[in-house]
C-alpha cells in the first residue's frame, strides 16, 4: 500500500509496506478476523473477531506472514491495507448494495436455506445472482494481487464459491483450497439452483474442496457427474484443462486422462473442523469460571437438572422443535419447573431478514406461552436470552448445565457441541445430539436424536436426565478424547498438508519448467553453432568449386 496511514489498533509499522507486496500464503473470506468498530464520535477501531477460524489459522498466518482478504463488516468503507498483530489485513469495500445483493441476499436468502435442505424455501432472483458474481470477482481480483507467485490461497465458505475458478484464470500457477462450512445438499436439492453448473465449475477450480462430513462430499461430486460429466473416482475429480495459460500453470497437477483429454485432479474429501479444545477447558478450571456456575445454578432457584441450547436464531437450529419436546414433557407431568430448569441461549443473527424477524416472534410466543402455563413465582420453566455472551460465560453455562441440547435440524458442524465437551473437565454432563449435525459423526457417544421425532426427542431428554454417573463420565471420557485429539489445529493442518501436497507439485512443476527452458536454450545453442559450422563450411566448397573452374 502506498504509505498508507496506520489504522487504529494496527501496527505502526504497516506504513511502510507496499501495495506492489505479495504473500505466498493467503487466506480469502467474507469477513476479516478484525472487525471495525466505529464509535459514536466517529472514531474507529480494530477489534479482534472471535471464532475457530481465526483461532485456526491465527499461528500459520504470523509464521508465514500472510495476508488475509476480507470485507471489514462495514458497508461502503473503504479501509486501506494494514498490519494487525503480525497478520498482513486486506479489506475489500462492499457498498450498501453489495451487503443487501450479495450477502443478505443470494448468500443468505438463496444459498443458506437451499443447502441447508430447503428447512426455509430459498429465493431466487436474477440480481442477487449478478451480485454474487460481481462481488466474488472483486475478492478474486483482491487475491489474485497480493499472491506470490505459487502461493497457497485458501478460500473460505459458501459466500465465495466463484472465487477458485475466477483466480485460477487470473493465476494458474497458484495452490487454491476451499473449505464449504456448511452442508452441501443432495443433488435433488441443489439441482433446484439455477445457477447451479456456475456453482460447480466455480468451485473445481479449487484444487483441494473441504467439506465437513463425508456424505456433503459424496453429495458434491454426484452433482460434479450429473452436471458436467467429469471423471470421478473416491475423492479425486478429473477437470478438464482447456485454457493453454492452465495447461503451462499446473503442468505436475495435469495428466491425460483415458479419454485423451488433458486434466487436474481435484480432491474433494471432508476435512470435519473443530475447536480450540485446550482453551475451553483452561477456562472451565479456572476457580472463577466454576464460581460463576454455582452462581447460575443458584440463580435459578438450585434445581436437579439444568437443560441448557445455546444457538444462533436460525430456523436451522431446531429451537422450536426443542421447546415443543421440552413444553410436552412439563405438560406431561414427567418434568416440573422445581425439579428442572432450561436455560435456551438464542444470540441474534441476520436481523434484517424478514425469515429470521418472524423465527423471532414465533420462539418469544412460544417461550411465553410455556413460561406462562408452567412458571411459578420462584422457578421459570424457561431462561430466555436473546443475546451473545463472551467465552467465559459460556463455559460457565457449560459447566452449569447437566444437559446439552443440541437439535439442530441440519447443521455443517456444530462446534456448541465440541465445545461443551471440551468445558467438561469434569467427565460429566449428557450430549443430547442432532444426527442431522456434523459432529454427530464424531461424537457417537452422546444421545443422538432425530430433532423432528418430539417423542423421540423427549425420551432422550428423560434418558440424559436419569443416566448413572458411570454412564455419564464414560461417555464424556470418549466425546472428550475425540475432540481434544482432533482440535483446530489438527483440522488446519490436515487441510493445508492436503494443499501442501500440491504445492510440492508445484514447485516441481516450476524446476521441470526451468530444466526444459535451460535444455531448450542449449539446444538452441547448439543448433546455431551447427548452423554457423554448416554455413562456413558452404562457403569453403564454394570458393574451392570457383577455383576449380578458374583453372
Amino acid at each position: 500500500m502506498t504509505s498508507a496511514a496506520p489504522q487504529p489498533n494496527a501496527d505502526p509499522s504497516a506504513a511502510s509496506r507496499t501495495e506492489s507486496e505479495q504473500y505466498d500464503f493467503v487466506v480469502v473470506s467474507n469477513r476479516l478476523p478484525v472487525d471495525k468498530v466505529i464509535a459514536d464520535d466517529g472514531t474507529s477501531s480494530w477489534r479482534a473477531s472471535p471464532g475457530g477460524l481465526v483461532t485456526a489459522l491465527e499461528p500459520v498466518m504470523k509464521a508465514s506472514e500472510g495476508a488475509w482478504v476480507g470485507w471489514t463488516g462495514v458497508p461502503d468503507d473503504d479501509s486501506e491495507p494494514f498490519e494487525n498483530d503480525g497478520i498482513s489485513i486486506v479489506p475489500i469495500a462492499l457498498s450498501h448494495d453489495d451487503v443487501e445483493l450479495y450477502y443478505e441476499g443470494f448468500s443468505n436468502d438463496t444459498l443458506w436455506p437451499l443447502y441447508h435442505d430447503v428447512i426455509a424455501p430459498p429465493t431466487y432472483h436474477r440480481d442477487w445472482w449478478e451480485s454474487y458474481l460481481a462481488v466474488n470477482q472483486r475478492f478474486a481480483d483482491a487475491a489474485a494481487a497480493v499472491a506470490a507467485h505459487g502461493a497457497t490461497v485458501w478460500v473460505q465458505d459458501y459466500q465465495l464459491q466463484l472465487v477458485p475458478k475466477m483466480l485460477r484464470q487470473l493465476r494458474p500457477d497458484l495452490v487454491i483450497g476451499f473449505f464449504n462450512h456448511i452442508p452441501f445438499p443432495a443433488y435433488g436439492i441443489f439441482s433446484q439452483l439455477p445457477w447451479r453448473t456456475q456453482i460447480i465449475e466455480g468451485l473445481l477450480g479449487a484444487d483441494v474442496i473441504g467439506f465437513q462430513r463425508v456424505a456433503d462430499a459424496g453429495n458434491f461430486t454426484r452433482a460434479v457427474r450429473r452436471l458436467l460429466g467429469h471423471t470421478t473416482k473416491g475423492t479425486n475429480i478429473d477437470v478438464p484443462i482447456d485454457d493453454e495459460a492452465e495447461v503451462q500453470g499446473n503442468q505436475a497437477r495435469a495428466k491425460v486422462s483415458r479419454r485423451g483429454i488433458r486434466v487436474r485432479t481435484v480432491e474433494a474429501r471432508a476435512f470435519p473442523i473443530s475447536i480450540d479444545a485446550a482453551s475451553f477447558e483452561e477456562l472451565a478450571r479456572s476457580p472463577e469460571i466454576q464460581a460463576r456456575a454455582r452462581e447460575i445454578r443458584h440463580d435459578l432457584g438450585d434445581p436437579d437438572v439444568v437443560l441448557l441450547g445455546v444457538d444462533r436464531l436460525d430456523y436451522t437450529k431446531g429451537i422450536g422443535h426443542r421447546l415443543k419436546a421440552y413444553g410436552e414433557l412439563l405438560e406431561d407431568g414427567k418434568l416440573s419447573v422445581e425439579d428442572t430448569s432450561l436455560i435456551q441461549v438464542a444470540s441474534p443473527s441476520r436481523e434484517r431478514v424478514k425469515t429470521y424477524m418472524m423465527l423471532r416472534d414465533e420462539i418469544e410466543l412460544t417461550v411465553g406461552r410455556i413460561n406462562g402455563d408452567f412458571s411459578t413465582i420462584s422457578h421459570a420453566a424457561i431462561s430466555y436470552l436473546h443475546q451473545g455472551f463472551p467465552r467465559e460465560e459460556m463455559v460457565a453455562l457449560y459447566l452449569a448445565a447437566d444437559v446439552m441440547l443440541v437439535t439442530a435440524l441440519r447443521d455443517g458442524m456444530n462446534l456448541v457441541a465440541k465445545e461443551y465437551v471440551a468445558s467438561r473437565f469434569d467427565n460429566d454432563g449428557v450430549l443430547v445430539l442432532s444426527e442431522f449435525a456434523g459432529a454427530a459423526d464424531e461424537l457417537k457417544a452422546a444421545l443422538l436424536v432425530n430433532p423432528h421425532d418430539i417423542e423421540g426427542l423427549k425420551e432422550a431428554v428423560l434418558k440424559a436426565i436419569a443416566m448413572p454417573r458411570h454412564e455419564r463420565s464414560r461417555r464424556m471420557r470418549s466425546m472428550r478424547k475425540r475432540v481434544i485429539e482432533f482440535d483446530v489445529a489438527r483440522w488446519s493442518q490436515s487441510f493445508l498438508d492436503a494443499l501442501a501436497a500440491q504445492t510440492l507439485a508445484q514447485s516441481a512443476a516450476d524446476a521441470a519448467a526451468e530444466a526444459a527452458d535451460a535444455a531448450s536454450d542449449e539446444s538452441d545453442r547448439r543448433d546455431d553453432e551447427g548452423d554457423d559450422e554448416s554455413q562456413a563450411a558452404g562457403q569453403r566448397g564454394t570458393a574451392s568449386a570457383g577455383q576449380g573452374s578458374e583453372q
